[in-house]
């Protein structure tokens, strides 16, 4: 199986490759249309800003390609917010893939803390995505930006309000949480996705 994961300008690329390693498989790394295309999966990475990361995929029209691509793919993190409509980071509008805006978390109580940083569950777990991960599991979160729950919600997160920890629609599939540095139910998620 030919696992691809999209090169661009956000980080987390090689802890997400080490995972895939662990499981057996070397994934190619590139910005190449082509060898994107014809991977069996995909998965779309992403530690960064909104703005420059959409700007880098637009420059090399990745953007359309990956609007295009048919085979399953997985957004971790930025990932998963560059999939939506629109990014309140830096007002920018994204991929379009699920049409709902990804909103900056607004801290209500002195102890929110903005990025949401550590170990949070997984709630509401619908999805193939989800086989063998029990209710209320745990993974591991960065972000100062979330998704609100919606009808491609497939597991939901409570930081501040409850949010989409997960989507999904089609072939889109994405995660809010980083599958790669959640232990063993991170590594299950990535098993079920290779699976798919």
């Amino acid at each position: 199986m030919k696992i691809a994961i999209i090169k661009y300008n956000a980080g987390n690329i090689f802890s997400v490759c080490n995972a895939f390693k662990r499981l057996g498989i070397t994934p190619v790394i590139s910005d190449e249309p082509d060898i994107l295309m014809s991977a069996d999966r995909i998965v779309f990475p992403g530690q960064g800003n909104a703005s420059t990361a959409m700007q880098y995929l637009k420059e090399r029209k990745l953007d359309e390609v990956i609007r295009n691509l048919r085979q399953p793919l997985l957004g971790i993190c930025i990932g998963q917010q560059l999939l939506c409509n629109h990014s309140e980071e830096g007002d920018t509008d994204c991929l379009g893939i699920f049409p709902v805006n990804v909103k900056r978390f607004v801290p209500t109580l002195h102890e929110h803390k903005v990025p949401a940083m550590g170990w949070n569950q997984l709630t509401n777990l619908k999805c193939p995505l989800f086989k063998n991960i029990k209710e209320g599991a745990f993974a591991y979160f960065v972000h100062s930006f979330y998704v609100p729950s919606c009808e491609w919600t497939i597991a939901t997160s409570d930081y501040i309000i409850p949010y989409s920890a997960a989507l999904h629609k089609d072939n889109f599939y994405a995660v809010q949480f980083h599958p790669e540095k959640s232990g063993d139910v991170g590594e299950l998620i990535i098993k079920n996705f290779i699976e798919l």
